[in-house]
């Protein structure tokens, strides 16, 4: 809660711009009663008009509300606005082509989704617009199938229910490049004044606009099916797999229930009260299957019906979380554990191969590299985003070099086929369900699986501590925490030297004892991270959807977990002197 007394003057192009959209006269009514009631804190006035609403390679995401700093209809369409120019100087061919664009279930997604369809259609560009909601890698494969120039979807992903936003997708059906984001955000910034963008009216009918149906989903799912290794198993033993999923209010709700059935798992329980897409996911605190707590009815339910796997998907079924039934409790798989599971079981089931890549972010365990090499497959590791993995593939497809494998994120996301070039939870909750299947035949859990990889490959643990620093304020400090690192990095981490500093703005890797540097092969990033000489790390970052700053830690030892968690302990504490952790 903004508090008033505590304001400072805001700027007069603030305040300049306020006034000017609360005298707006087509301001529709819910913005302008908003505005009203902002009244004179000009605290508030400051957050909300300092500045337009930021579009990156992550595309724009922003708290739903009143304000060029708020997703509205004004900023939507600022944004669809640039988006259109930045396809029309592509040529004809990509407006023929057309764009295709898809929306979850949060609080205007469907709304703002019909907007820039119009605004699309109008412009001479083709529009391919899902009829209903689905999940966000389904965007992804529609571009690919439909060969379209470009795709939208509008979701803030696991953010809370006040967020919503806009993801754009290239020809290939990644995530926008740097490049690709750089062209769209000068077009963006030269589209002008927000409130003098016209708005063309939602036309039924208009033959710009092509409703995607049935079609698109039923070829998304051939080619799912495609990817199970066990499908023979699954057709006899898939009954004998009890799995509580959840979608959390979102997108997964209908299809993937219907998959999982449709492959062979008869026994799956949906938690009824998360099945209906609501907007303010009144069951949970945030729709997060990061965090345990979002599972609180789907425990529940898997005590109900003596679950062996619970499954929860975010609003728009990109990212999974799991947990795992064991002899004394339901435990959850975090990301980097489920990972290198999956991992493991694909290389498993299809190896072994002679061209095999598979590719992870810089912040993700270093276990799955070990399973990688162990089966002679290559590892690239790529900045932080999906986008960068999608881009690895294309590649590899291009210049014809690898054959992948298989590629993941610490943050839940995962993808095993390419004909999607984003994180994708729908088929990745199908192979874990085949992968918990295949190895409750032979009497073991996940987590059994896992303690054996860790005997073979060392014990990892990793840990996540996110600090949240909104509004001007917040970022300036993110900032001077990353530069006071950059400028006085620690050579040593809770008793361990730091053996080697990779500052990815400034695309230099150096070793700390003798100062030499070599470059980074990979884009400019706002990241830090320092590898210490038992190659445990710790790795900074603010992150690019969420007003936070991420510090991520990861620590190994070879033979004992416990030597792993006291390491934790250790570097988290010789952190919060450099930086203020919760």
């Amino acid at each position: 809660m903004l508090d008033p007394n505590k304001a400072s003057n805001p700027s007069p192009s603030a305040m300049e711009v306020f006034t000017r959209w609360l005298s707006h006269r087509e301001m529709p009514t819910d913005l302008y009663e908003e505005l009203q009631q902002i009244g004179t804190n000009k605290e508030e006035i400051e957050e909300r008009f300092y500045k337009q609403l930021e579009f990156g390679t992550g595309g724009m995401r922003g708290i739903i509300g009143a304000g060029t700093n708020r997703l509205n209809v004004y900023t939507v369409r600022r944004a669809a606005q640039g988006i259109a120019t930045y396809l029309q100087q592509k040529g004809e061919a990509a407006a023929k082509q057309g764009i295709a664009i898809a929306y979850d279930s949060r609080k205007y997604s469907e709304e703002f989704a019909g907007q820039m369809a119009s605004l699309f259609a109008h412009s001479g560009i083709k529009v391919y617009l899902f009829h209903e909601l689905v999940p966000t890698p389904l965007l992804s494969f529609a571009i690919r199938h439909l060969h379209a120039s470009a795709g939208i979807v509008i979701t803030a992903s696991h953010n809370p229910p006040e967020y919503n936003g806009i993801k754009v997708y290239n020809q290939l059906g990644g995530q926008i490049t740097e490049q690709d984001a750089q062209d769209i955000y000068d077009e963006i910034q030269a589209s002008g004044d927000p409130l003098e963008i016209p708005q063309p009216p939602v036309t039924p009918g208009d033959q710009q606009i092509v409703m995607i149906g049935s079609e698109v989903v039923e070829a998304y799912n051939r080619q799912v099916e495609q990817l199970l290794c066990q499908r023979p198993l699954i057709q006899e033993k898939g009954s004998s797999l009890s799995i509580v999923y959840t979608p959390l209010h979102g997108t997964g709700r209908k299809l993937i229930p219907e998959l999982l059935k449709r492959v062979g798992f008869t026994r799956v329980h949906v938690v009824e009260e998360q099945a209906t897409a609501d907007s303010r996911f009144p069951t949970v605190k945030a729709p997060n299957p990061e965090e345990r707590e979002a599972f609180d009815l789907a425990l529940m339910l898997a005590a109900n019906t003596q679950a062996d796997l619970i499954m929860a998907t975010d609003p728009d079924a990109d990212r999974l979380g799991v947990l795992v039934k064991t002899d004394s409790a339901y435990e959850m798989v975090n990301g980097n554990q489920l990972g290198a599971l999956l991992l493991h079981y694909l290389l498993q089931q299809a190896g072994p191969y002679t061209d095999g890549l598979m590719l992870k972010t810089i912040v993700t365990s270093d276990l799955g590299e070990r399973i990688a090499e162990r089966h002679g497959v290559k590892t690239i590791n790529t900045l932080t985003g999906f986008k960068y993995i999608g881009e690895k593939i294309e590649e590899c497809c291009t210049e014809g070099s690898h054959t992948f494998v298989f590629g993941y994120e610490e943050s839940y996301g995962y993808l095993a086929g390419d004909f999607v070039r984003d994180k994708d939870a729908v088929q990745i909750v199908v192979l874990v369900a085949e992968m918990a299947l295949y190895y409750q035949q032979q009497g073991k859990n996940l987590f059994q699986i896992l303690e054996d990889m860790y005997q073979t490959y060392g014990y990892y643990r990793e840990e996540l501590v996110s600090l949240t620093l909104s509004g001007r304020e917040g970022r300036e400090q993110m900032e001077e925490c990353l530069s006071s690192l950059r400028s006085n990095p620690p050579k040593q981490l809770a008793g361990y030297v730091v053996e080697t500093v990779e500052d990815y703005e400034r695309q230099i890797k150096t070793r700390v004892e003798t100062g030499q540097g070599e470059s980074l092969d990979l884009p400019k990033s706002n990241v830090i991270k320092f590898i210490l000489a038992d190659k445990s790390w710790v790795a900074v970052r603010p992150s690019g959807t969420e007003p936070k700053m991420k510090v991520y830690l990861s620590t190994n030892a070879p033979t004992s977990d416990e030597d792993a968690r006291e390491k934790m302990a250790a570097l988290r504490g010789a952190l919060s002197e450099l930086i203020r952790l919760p």
